[in-house]
C-alpha cells in the first residue's frame, strides 16, 4: 500500500503580516520573453518612510525537488548540464508543478520522466523560499523511500540527464568538495541526512 505525507494546503498562510509589510498600491505585467517566468512589476509603499517604490517579481509555478533512496538508503542523483552556470551540475531529480498538480504528484511524475523510478513510500520534508527576493514561488522537497526503476528514462527534447546512486558518505564527500553546492538540492538532502560538519567549511580555493 502507498504511503505518503502530503504537505498543508497552503504554505503562504503560514507567513503572519507584521509592521514590516509594505503597502501594495498595485501591479502590471510587462511583455519579457523569460520562458519559465512572467515579469510581473509591483508599486509599493516603504512603511518606514512613505516612499513609493516598483520592484521587480518573476512569477512561477512551484517547484519540487526528490530526495530518492533505494533499499540499500543511496541517493539517486542526476548529472545535467545547466545553462546558467555554464557547466554540469550534481543534484537531486526535481522540477516544476504543472497546472492542476499538487506537489506530490509533480515529484512523482518528475522521478519517473528523469530517472525512470518509482516509489510507494512519500514523506513530505517541507517547502523552501527560492529566492523570495523577486521570485514568488516554493520549492516542495519529497523523500521517495525505496526506489526502483520502472521503465527507461523520458526525457524532453531539451534535456539530457545522468544517473547516479551515492551512498550517503558519498554525498557528504561531494558536498565537502564543492562538487554539489546547488541549494535546493542541498536544502532537500540535509533534511534526510547529515551532509556537513558545524561549522562548515571548504577549502580556500573555492572561495575564488
Amino acid at each position: 500500500m502507498e504511503k505518503s505525507v502530503t504537505e498543508p494546503t497552503d504554505h503562504r498562510k503560514i507567513a503572519a503580516s507584521s509592521d514590516l509589510d509594505w503597502e501594495h498600491l498595485g501591479s502590471r505585467y510587462e511583455e519579457a520573453n523569460l520562458m519559465l517566468f512572467e515579469k510581473r512589476v509591483d508599486r509599493l509603499r516603504n512603511p518606514r518612510n512613505d516612499k513609493i517604490f516598483e520592484r521587480l517579481v518573476l512569477e512561477s509555478v512551484d517547484w519540487v525537488n526528490v530526495v530518492a533512496l533505494d533499499e540499500q538508503g543511496r541517493s539517486l542523483m542526476i548529472r545535467q548540464y545547466r545553462f546558467g552556470v555554464g557547466y554540469t551540475t550534481l543534484e537531486t531529480p526535481g522540477g516544476m508543478v504543472d497546472p492542476g498538480e499538487d506537489s506530490r504528484t509533480a515529484a512523482a511524475r518528475e522521478l519517473l520522466e528523469e530517472t525512470g523510478y518509482v516509489s510507494d513510500q512519500w514523506i513530505y520534508l517541507g517547502a523552501v523560499e527560492p529566492n523570495p527576493a523577486f521570485h514568488n514561488h516554493l520549492c516542495h522537497h519529497w523523500l521517495a523511500q525505496d526506489v526502483r526503476q520502472a521503465q527507461a528514462q523520458d526525457l524532453g527534447e531539451g534535456e539530457l540527464i545522468r544517473l547516479e546512486f551515492m551512498t550517503p558518505s558519498a554525498v557528504r564527500d561531494s558536498v565537502q568538495r564543492g562538487e554539489l553546492k546547488h541549494a535546493l538540492a542541498l536544502s532537500a538532502l540535509a533534511r534526510v541526512m547529515p551532509l556537513w560538519p558545524l561549522p562548515f567549511s571548504q577549502p580556500d580555493s573555492l572561495s575564488r
